[in-house]
């Protein structure tokens, strides 16, 4: 048979909220989710592929407003020259009746609801088994039935599930619903895509986890992905492209610092140079190490001038230490009591033996006083 090729996606979660976002870019970034499904289709057309499998959560919550769910659907109906078919996951698990009642009434032609673990003809020669989720916790692993399920001699096998595929805690009460590795070896499947953990990861050389099409947090960097899959036979080995489809950049950086560097230097180093795509990015800085009064005093001002460049950013200095140099504290005041009450904050930052709490607040507050006379001399 020709190749039989395919997008695997999973976790759109369309609808998500973002609420520890600021609220002026939760808009965009719920946008951006909606917008995946246009970029999956123009994956798909990439790769020559004709259908698409969503491996679980479509939807965000199991009570996706009408307007996410209308929407939706008339996007994947806008795709008509491609087949969507879709699994309830566990944040849309078919628990949500009203929802997967809603969303097959109201279904384009070219989306398949896949609410059954039973074998279904995806294209001839093709056979999708799927794993739908009876429930949010389901407490069994639910692709248990596919080492026993019938297809076609000579067809192709692809399961899609969703859900973990190992549990690092032996005392995990949901261990029973882990999937097992070699799930795809023991039920013959050419391959097995899974969706739940939102970055791409082989678990295998016939399983994989998708990630999702677009970032939702910073555990995972980059822009999100899809899996370009070709199946070129039964039992052959099948080749596997990551596609981009992110319109969002997600970075988690350290910025480690040294007394004497030049912090708001290397705080412009880390960033991206083009500053027209930086509304894209989203960008947390973690400072790390220690530097001067005066070196943070810089780097905080630094933060302040280019994070509006940015989709969002943040300068997290919790991890940063201060050196409390002669030189700062003079900047202070060279005597009187702003100078006393600075050589306290100093000795009390400084103490080894009080407890981190008490050092951490004095720091705050002599770096506070600092910042407030330089804004005064400014």
């Amino acid at each position: 048979m020709a190749d039989f090729r395919f997008i695997h996606a999973s976790d759109l979660h369309l609808g998500r909220r973002f609420a520890a976002m600021p609220e002026e870019i939760r808009p965009h970034l719920a946008e951006a989710r909606h917008g995946a499904i246009a970029r999956l289709a123009a994956a798909a057309r990439e790769a020559a592929a004709a259908h698409v499998l969503i491996a679980g959560d479509l939807f965000d919550t199991p009570t996706p407003s009408p307007r996410v769910l209308v929407q939706a659907l008339n996007a994947f109906g806008a795709e008509q020259d491609l087949t969507w078919w879709v699994l309830p996951g566990n944040h849309d698990s078919l628990g949500a009746e009203a929802l997967w009642t809603e969303v097959a009434a109201r279904a384009p032609g070219n989306l398949r609801l896949l609410d059954t673990p039973e074998p279904v003809e995806m294209a001839p020669g093709a056979w999708l088994l799927p794993a739908p989720l009876p429930r949010k916790f389901p407490g069994y692993d639910l692709t248990a039935w596919m080492p026993t399920a019938e297809t076609p001699e000579g067809a192709l096998r692809i399961g899609l599930a969703h859900g973990a595929v190992r549990s690092f805690d032996e005392e995990d009460a949901r261990a029973s619903e882990v999937i097992p590795p070699d799930r795809a070896e023991t039920a013959r499947l050419d391959y097995l895509a899974l969706g739940d953990w939102h970055g791409q990861m082989a678990l295998g050389p016939r399983t994989r986890y998708s990630g999702t099409p677009e970032r939702d947090g910073f555990r995972h960097t980059g822009r999100g992905a899809c899996l370009a899959v070709t199946l070129p036979g039964p039992g052959d080995m099948p080749r596997i492209e990551s596609i981009e489809t992110g319109l969002y950049h997600w970075q988690d950086v350290a910025l480690p610092l040294l007394p004497g560097q030049d912090a708001a230097q290397t705080l412009h180093d880390a960033l991206p140079e083009d500053r027209a795509a930086r509304r894209d990015h989203l960008l947390r800085l973690r400072a790390e190490g220690r530097t001067t009064l005066a070196g943070r005093a810089a780097l905080e001002a630094a933060a302040q001038e280019v994070g509006p460049d940015f989709g969002y950013f943040e300068l997290d200095t919790s991890a940063l230490g201060t050196e409390h140099e002669l030189s700062d504290l003079d900047a202070i005041d060279r005597a009187g009591a702003l100078r006393i009450a600075a050589e306290r904050l100093a000795e009390a930052a400084d103490d080894g033996d009080a407890a981190a709490r008490e050092r951490a607040v004095a720091s705050a507050a002599l770096n506070r006083l600092y910042g407030l006379l330089q804004e005064g001399d400014a």
